[in-house]
């Protein structure tokens, strides 16, 4: 397993579908994910520090999760199976339970779990930008400081 940090998530031209981009910790690797707008507008929330007035539904499973005293040790980006990602949330508990990973990141950000990534998925799907792209991550971080997460559609959930 490789631990990834989230860049952030942005907007794909020209079908308005947004990714969350991840990167590899200890690699150079990134992993682009196609997200709902629903949790692009979550992780770009959680990304800013911004708390909604009513808590949206991966806000509401944090608090859950304080309530019944569950620790989320561990996001895991398992698998990709025709063009499909998976993961899993890992509890202190040992349980382990099956999550999309754009939910899983959400999760994660809110309660400062770490993210990772299988080898086979970063195999499979990642990519490495190359010295001379990486002003164009440096411009879609710039992008990520200037954007809200209401760019990215109703959050009213």
């Amino acid at each position: 397993m490789n631990q990834l940090d989230v860049v952030g998530v942005r907007v794909e031209l020209p079908n308005n579908q947004p990714i969350v981009l991840l990167r590899e910790v200890d690699g150079d690797r990134y992993l682009p994910i196609w997200i709902g707008p629903g949790e692009a507008t979550a992780i770009a929330f959680a990304q800013q520090g911004l708390a909604p007035a009513r808590p949206l539904t991966h806000d509401l499973l944090k608090n859950v999760l304080e309530a019944i005293g569950q620790e989320l040790t561990a996001v895991r980006i398992t698998d990709l199976r025709d063009g499909v990602f998976y993961a899993e949330l890992v509890f202190a508990s040992g349980v382990e339970v099956s999550a999309r990973p754009s939910d899983a990141i959400a999760l994660a950000l809110r309660v400062g779990t770490p993210i990772y990534s299988s080898d086979g998925v970063l195999d499979d799907a990642g990519i490495i930008i190359p010295d001379e792209q990486e002003d164009e991550v440096e411009r879609f971080r710039e992008f990520l400081d200037q954007i809200s997460p209401e760019d990215f559609g109703s959050s009213n959930q």
